[in-house]
């Protein structure tokens, strides 16, 4: 993709990232035109980091690339902010076409399941408020992402930079917001919901 972009479409790439916190970190410090997000990064996934860096960077297009076509994977990433959805089985075929369309602030949604998408869009674009999941604040979001793929509390207070009583703290909070007893519940929760998953 990297070859494509420079080669075939002529833009420059000015930065790669492993995870997601390392991609806000590049997005404050090269501020892009453009982000490729890949949606199952370790550590924070594509959809928080897809909200923390428009909340630093509103004017930047963030363009989602996953293999999962589920619905809400494509809902959660376009309410966090971004605005292109890319197949990775199709994106060299689509990724001129969907650079040119968010430059000219369109949405652009791969074909595949665009109309998947428009079907359930009523449904789909107002998540309840009253859904546990929202009631999590940021932070508590990322300390479940963390929970979830097996970091320890002390690897979270680390990763979070912040001490091991605040984690337990917070963990407490997920659990009481979310009715949830015990890790492995919470685990499932955090890969039905999407914040995680099993690649």
């Amino acid at each position: 993709m990297r070859h494509i972009i420079q080669n075939d479409l002529r833009c420059e790439v000015v930065g790669l990232a492993g995870d997601g916190r390392s991609a806000i970190e590049q997005a404050s410090d090269l501020q892009p035109d453009i982000i490729l997000m890949d949606i199952s990064m370790p550590d924070l996934n594509g959809v928080e980091a897809t909200r923390q860096i428009l909340d630093r960077l509103p004017r930047v297009k963030i363009i989602a690339l996953s293999m999962h076509t589920s619905r809400e994977f494509v809902t959660k990433m376009l309410k966090a902010g971004a605005t292109g959805y890319l197949l990775k089985d199709c994106a060299v075929d689509e990724l001129g076409d969907a650079i040119r369309c968010v430059l000219e602030n369109k949405i652009y949604i791969s074909p595949d399941i665009a109309g998947t998408l428009v079907e359930d869009y009523l449904r789909l674009v107002d998540e309840p408020s009253g859904k546990p999941l929202s009631k999590l604040t940021p932070k508590e979001r990322e300390v479940l992402q963390l929970i979830a793929e097996g970091k320890s509390t002390k690897e979270v207070a680390a990763i979070l930079n912040t001490s091991i009583s605040t984690i337990e703290t917070h963990r407490q909070h997920v659990m009481e917001k979310l009715k949830i007893h015990t890790v492995a519940e919470l685990t499932k929760y955090a890969i039905r919901e999407g914040l995680t998953s099993l690649e």
